[in-house]
């Protein structure tokens, strides 16, 4: 049964408390999951950190899934609120560092040079604003413009405007690399 069942219906009956179900519905989209958290964060070890997070964090929100949609809509639209919620906490995390001078201009050169070192994409994707990178992460999942615009909260138009501007902008950043 387990393996007929869709997301769905192991959703419902982890909610539950159907561990069983849980453990299946973690087996079947972990890899998914993962993924995507590469590319809202750009980096390995924020994607595991992330991923472990949304998954500790599961067993609880789990409750929360009505299935109006998709149970990977709802999982994904769960990742990119973790990921806002990480680069909030960085970003408050980097101000209060922010006077501890040389130490965080060593680190942020290092994080600045891992970076560097990941695929050309997700180093470009990195420097896109965070609507158009949440927004090509969802797409580059193969997820419809749809069902992107159901995770994020957004009409389908505005996801194919984002395409667009994310592709606009990642076609310049290659044009700067090549003339340089």
């Amino acid at each position: 049964m387990r393996m007929t069942a869709s997301d769905e219906e192991l959703a419902r009956a982890a909610a539950k408390g159907d561990a069983a179900a849980f453990s299946a519905l973690m087996e079947r989209r972990y890899d998914g999951l993962f993924a995507l958290a590469f590319r809202l964060t750009g980096a390995r070890a924020e994607a595991e950190d992330l991923t472990q997070d949304i998954c500790a964090a599961l067993p609880a929100r789990i409750a929360g899934f009505r299935g109006e949609a998709r149970f990977t809509t709802w999982l994904y639209r769960v990742a990119v609120n973790a990921a806002h919620d990480r680069r909030r906490r960085q970003a408050a995390h980097a101000r209060a560092a922010d006077g501890w001078g040389t130490w965080e201009i060593a680190r942020r050169a290092a994080d600045s040079e891992t970076a560097q070192q990941l695929g050309w994409l997700v180093a470009a994707m990195a420097g896109l604003p965070d609507d158009l990178r949440d927004t090509l992460a969802l797409v580059l999942d193969d997820m419809t413009h749809r069902e992107a615009g159901e995770v994020l909260g957004v009409s389908e138009g505005t996801v194919s405007w984002r395409i667009s501007e994310a592709r606009k902008r990642l076609r310049a950043i290659r044009e700067t690399e090549e003339r340089s």
